[in-house]
């Protein structure tokens, strides 16, 4: 199994809620709130997004 870290997600989430906003702008207020809830989860829990070996 791979481990993908958070820091390389970032970017990949970024240009496709980017595309989904230019597409649909009315999304903006939805993507940017589901986006900040996910920051702000792995920055609390960072052990939730973390995998143990």
């Amino acid at each position: 199994m791979t481990h993908v870290e958070f820091v390389m997600i970032q970017p990949l989430v970024a240009l496709i809620f980017g595309i989904l906003i230019l597409i649909l702008p009315r999304l903006l207020n939805y993507l940017i709130a589901i986006y900040l809830i996910l920051i702000g989860l792995t920055g609390l829990f960072p052990h939730l997004f973390t995998t143990t070996t």
